[in-house]
């Protein structure tokens, strides 16, 4: 994005620039009261601001900031190592992103036999933000489990289930089907959890009796895998990088 000397740029240039609409359209969304920089809602045209500092809302949406860092979703096939280098020589997340020139991380970890999504960026600071906790992003896997999963043990997840280690809360848990295959059968449940303990929806789902087969996670927060095929990468939206930089207080 170019900018003035002193690195500010019109407020108007700036959404524009941003993909939000047409630089006229842009006015009038500014004059119909809809724009809010840091807090303050401005109306006034030629208003300059700092694109890479600005905290910009457009109807109440978190437009992300000029940024020189990338934010990477990728479908993490089973079988690959969350790091991005292995001294046993297995397949790892760099094996992915060996043609981009950041130096990438990944955000938390996903088991070597779990698939599914898992971020990657060169934002430090986002990453500790994201992974951790207290910021309650919440997560959703899908399991295929043995035996068929019945409403009382669904009942039984909702309310909580103690592991060895501490309480488990189960956002949200649903039968998506049952008796999939084999004389026993088999289930496929939908958890939305917050935790991010060693290998939790795996324990959790052992300790009600019915151990995982396949573990894939399908969200996180608002980022969703659907469409992304396994070994693929694809950028964070500005719609979905709002909401997790708002999420993660950034």
């Amino acid at each position: 994005m170019i900018t003035d000397d002193d690195g500010l740029v019109r407020l108007q240039k700036h959404l524009a620039q941003s993909g939000v609409a047409s630089r006229r359209k842009c006015e009038e969304i500014m004059l119909d009261g809809l724009v809010e920089v840091d807090g303050e809602i401005v109306t006034r045209l030629g208003t300059k601001i700092d694109p890479s500092t600005a905290v910009i809302r457009v109807s109440g949406k978190r437009l992300p900031p000029i940024s020189p860092h990338v934010y990477l979703v990728l479908n993490k096939p089973r079988g690959v190592v969350s790091t991005m280098s292995d001294p046993e020589g297995r397949k790892t997340l760099q094996d992915f992103v060996d043609d981009r020139p950041e130096r990438l991380f990944h955000v938390g970890r996903l088991d070597t036999d779990t698939s599914g999504l898992i971020l990657l960026t060169n934002d430090g600071e986002f990453a500790q933000r994201v992974a951790h906790p207290s910021y309650e992003l919440t997560k959703t896997y899908v399991a295929e489990v043995d035996g068929e999963v019945s409403r009382e043990t669904l009942q039984r997840l909702q309310v909580g289930v103690t592991l060895e280690d501490g309480p488990v809360e189960v956002t949200e848990c649903r039968l998506v089907s049952a008796g999939q295959g084999g004389a026993k059968g088999r289930s496929i449940v939908e958890l939305v959890i917050h935790e991010g303990r060693n290998r939790i929806v795996r324990r959790l789902l052992a300790e009600v009796g019915h151990p995982v087969r396949q573990l894939t996670r399908t969200a996180i927060g608002p980022i969703i895998l659907q469409g992304l095929k396994p070994g693929s990468l694809r950028a964070l939206t500005p719609d979905e990088l709002g909401t997790l930089l708002d999420s993660a207080k950034l």
